[in-house]
Order: structure tokens, then C-alpha cells, then sequence
């Protein structure tokens, strides 16, 4: 494992408050945070699939832990990274193969949007967004958040209505796919769905055409 990855993920992924005055999140994340790049995923191995459903289940208390580096590249692959590279295929379907999912990992130092193609963290806010990934306490106190964004646009011309049913199934595809990962490895994790979205959005610098779906808490068990 790269050491200076670990201590960033141990430390809570860098340190808050790095933002010059007049600098917006997005603005500033090239200048002020490196992306950096996770472990390669082991996709062998775990429990079997029937076993991981036996044991799937929503858990709203964590222990203040966090996840080792590569337990985090797994479980984002499981969720959503690339499982046939030849096509750029995902392990979570999405309508008309979209892909218009993306998934930000927010912890206590800073929040990032996970690259599949690159599997690397790309930052885009410094300092602890946890409590705006959801309106109950327990998310601000979780090592891990993570929050399901659309991009709408790529969804084409459908209706809106379509375009945002389409979404929040994808975004429960990959919300699965977590759970059964975190079943695997004896996490803890509860997906939800009460947010201020737009306070997130905005503190994310989330485009016009994006949409926070669903936001879903991991860590070790209490």
C-alpha cells in the first residue's frame, strides 16, 4: 500500500480549510488537493452471494474507524467501478447504459467523486461535509459517506420524469451492491434518503444537470 495514501485515508483524506479567501470548492480543488489514486481492487474472494444476503442488513451506529484503503477501492468497485474494461461495463446496470451515476466519497477531511476508469479520488471540497449528507445525526458521526449524484443529461431527451426514475433506480443498483459488499466484509451501512439536497449540491459544486439521489453511510460496526 502507497504510504502516504494510508495516512491520508487514516487521517480523514487531508486537512480541512485549505481554501483561500474568494475560492469555491470547485475552483480550488486542482490548486489544492492531489487526487489520489487507490489500491487496485481484489475481485476475488469474499463470502458467497447467498451468504451476503443472509446477513444484508441497515445498521445507524458506527465505530469511530476508518476504512483501510483497501477496503475502500473494493467496496467502490463493487458498487459501481468496471467489471468488463474492453466495454467500460459497469457492476450496476444503468438505463440505456447511461453511466450517469457518480459516486462522492465525503469523510471527515474532505469530500471526493470516485473515477472508476482511473480508480482514483478526484477532490472537490476540503472539510467535513458528512452532516449534510442527511438530516439525522448519525451521518455527520460515520467515517464513511457516501452520496449517489446524476447527471441528468446524460440520461438524453426522456421526460423528467422519466430521466429521475431512471436515476434513483441506478443510484439503488449501486446502493445494493454496497450492502452486499459491507455484508461480505462485516460492515456496517444504511443507505437513506433524507438530505438537504440542495445545500449538498452546493457544497459539492454540483453542475445544474446533477442531482443527489441517495447518500449511503459505511463504517465498522459500533
Amino acid at each position: 500500500m502507497n504510504s502516504s495514501l494510508g495516512r491520508s485515508l487514516k487521517a480523514g483524506l487531508l486537512v480541512p480549510g485549505l481554501l483561500t479567501a474568494g475560492q469555491t470548492a470547485g475552483e480550488a480543488q486542482d490548486r489544492v488537493l492531489p487526487a489520489i489514486v487507490l489500491p487496485a481492487p481484489q475481485t476475488d474472494g469474499g463470502a458467497p452471494l447467498m451468504q451476503a444476503l443472509r446477513r444484508r442488513h441497515s445498521t445507524r451506529e458506527f465505530a469511530h474507524k476508518p476504512l483501510q484503503p483497501q477496503q475502500l477501492s473494493n467496496m467502490l468497485w463493487a458498487a459501481f467501478g468496471i467489471n468488463r474494461p474492453d466495454t467500460g461495463g459497469r457492476t450496476a446496470p444503468s438505463a440505456h447504459n447511461a453511466q450517469e451515476i457518480s459516486i462522492y466519497v465525503v469523510l471527515p477531511g474532505a469530500s471526493y467523486r470516485y473515477d472508476p476508469a482511473a480508480n482514483k479520488l478526484v477532490p472537490v471540497h476540503t472539510g467535513d461535509l458528512r452532516a449534510l449528507t442527511g438530516t439525522q445525526p448519525f451521518p455527520g458521526e460515520a467515517p464513511l459517506n457516501l452520496v449517489y449524484v446524476a447527471d441528468l443529461d446524460k440520461l438524453g431527451r426522456d421526460t423528467d420524469e422519466n430521466r429521475r426514475f431512471y436515476a434513483i433506480a441506478d443510484a439503488g443498483h449501486i446502493s445494493e451492491n454496497v450492502y452486499l459488499f459491507c455484508a461480505s466484509e462485516g460492515l456496517a451501512v444504511v443507505v437513506r434518503g433524507s438530505i438537504d439536497r440542495p445545500a449538498l449540491a452546493t457544497a459539492l459544486g454540483l453542475g445544474p444537470s446533477q442531482r443527489v439521489m441517495l447518500a449511503q453511510s459505511v463504517g465498522y460496526p459500533k
